[in-house]
């Protein structure tokens, strides 16, 4: 039951990732641009649902949520100029490749913490004295993995776009989603001691996932003639991931 509650959340990116295997060879601007519009309005809902509502409700006072937060902002700043840095001495074409690198840097980063709370709510439901059941142990995997479906093809399909081929996109996107379990088995063993971190690293997440959206995402999506679609895809792209994270978080 441990090893399918840690590996459920990982299937669900793995799928969301092999839907780039459904996608053509070649990819319409306006796809493209409807996609980082999706991408975005994934991650602002997730950065709200799954991060910082959830860091708030475990914190004591305001400090870990907001530490936290501008920590995310702080990382992923220093991490963006060095990115930068590395694409302007190997090639011309900065904004494309370094928003990917971001996206699946930052989706990872999101990931953590949930495999992290996976790890938990296992610790609890089968230690020695359990105080939640099996099936809300489970149900919580499931619900995950229903979130990370989104997540996976984000980084996979972007990929494909910019050339890259559907093999290695889909596993890029899968790979973002193997943190998950990892995690999860180290909270694990590691239950008491990781609690009282969680409610940081639940927000250091979304502080990093806000970051992309804002430096990154909107911009690129609304670089061309197609913004008002890449718009509608980021209001469908919340929506989506909303509603996902309220029947299932």
């Amino acid at each position: 039951m441990i090893f399918s509650g840690l590996m459920i959340p990982f299937a669900g990116t793995a799928l969301g990732a092999a839907m780039v295997f459904l996608m053509k060879n070649k990819t319409h601007e306006a796809v493209r641009q409807l996609l980082l519009g999706f991408a975005a309005g994934i991650m602002t809902a997730a950065s709200v649902w799954s991060l910082l509502l959830p860091a708030i409700e475990m914190s004591d006072s305001i400090v870990p949520y907001t530490v936290g937060f501008a920590g995310g902002t702080v990382i992923l700043l220093v991490l963006d100029k060095g990115i930068s840095r590395l694409y302007e001495k190997s090639t011309a074409a900065i904004s494309t490749g370094s928003n990917t690198l971001m996206m699946a840097l930052v989706v990872t980063l999101h990931n953590i913490p949930e495999g992290m709370a996976v790890g938990v709510t296992l610790a609890a439901a089968t230690g020695s004295r359990p105080t939640v059941t099996v099936a809300a142990a489970l149900a919580l995997s499931v619900g995950i993995a229903i979130q990370n479906f989104p997540e996976g093809a984000i980084i996979s399909l972007p990929l494909k776009a910019e050339g890259i081929s559907k093999g290695k996109a889909f596993l890029w996107g899968a790979l973002s989603g193997a943190v998950e379990p990892i995690f999860g088995f180290i909270t694990l063993l590691l239950t008491g001691t990781v609690m009282a971190a969680l409610p940081y690293l639940l927000s250091f997440a979304a502080g990093a996932m806000i970051y992309v959206v804002a430096k990154e995402l909107i911009p690129e999506s609304h670089s061309s003639r197609y913004a008002d679609l890449a718009h509608g895809g980021l209001t469908a792209g919340f929506i989506v991931m909303m509603l996902l994270d309220v029947c299932f978080g």
